[in-house]
């Protein structure tokens, strides 16, 4: 029997839909101002809604595991909403991850960790690791080129070795996706 899309009402929602309405309105909720946040709470729901759109092609291109993929997108950056700060953002958020995931009592041991893990290695876009770690590093990458001056952000505040590496995942996640390589950042041209 169908049944109407919810939009995001009442509890019948699957485990990533919980995770994902969690996030957002831990940010609608969140009492630290855009003052003291390195990005405003506006960007950290749209970056987070773009990631989850995002990352769901993303999984299907790679047969990945689409409820954990969203899992993952919905909490890499979930420091941020504590703290405002991405100073070490990455563990910290697995940090804060884990105890989402924890207290809904609806995730095995195993999933959490193939989830915090992810989250943990998603600022090392310099190396290589296990498939999901590297799918949150891409979508992450792919999000942000897509607005304008992401360019210069990154300009400004990343190494050059990094900037190379966050360029060479961009160029590379745009050519599996059939997307054009060569000016990967949105406002570059």
């Amino acid at each position: 029997m169908a049944k109407r899309f919810h939009h995001f009402k009442g509890n019948e929602l699957s485990r990533s839909e919980k995770i994902e309405r969690k996030v957002i309105q831990m940010l609608l909720d969140s009492n630290l101002p855009d003052s003291k946040r390195d990005s405003s709470i506006i960007w950290e729901i749209k970056h987070i809604s773009g990631c989850i759109s995002l990352g769901r092609i993303l999984a299907l291109k790679r047969n990945l595991d689409l409820e954990i993929c969203d899992i993952i997108s919905s909490l890499h950056d979930s420091s941020l909403i504590v703290s405002g700060s991405y100073k070490e953002h990455a563990k910290k958020s697995a940090d804060v991850a884990k105890k989402i995931l924890q207290e809904s009592g609806e995730f095995t041991n195993k999933e959490i960790q193939l989830i915090i893990t992810a989250i943990a290695n998603h600022s090392a876009k310099n190396q290589i690791d296990d498939p999901y770690s590297e799918f949150i590093k891409d979508v992450d990458v792919l999000d942000c080129s897509l607005y304008q001056n992401s360019l210069d952000e990154y300009t400004l505040t990343k190494s050059p070795d990094m900037l190379k590496a966050y360029e060479n995942r961009l160029k590379n996640v745009r050519k599996e996706l059939g997307l054009p390589v060569d000016n990967p950042w949105r406002g570059s041209e």
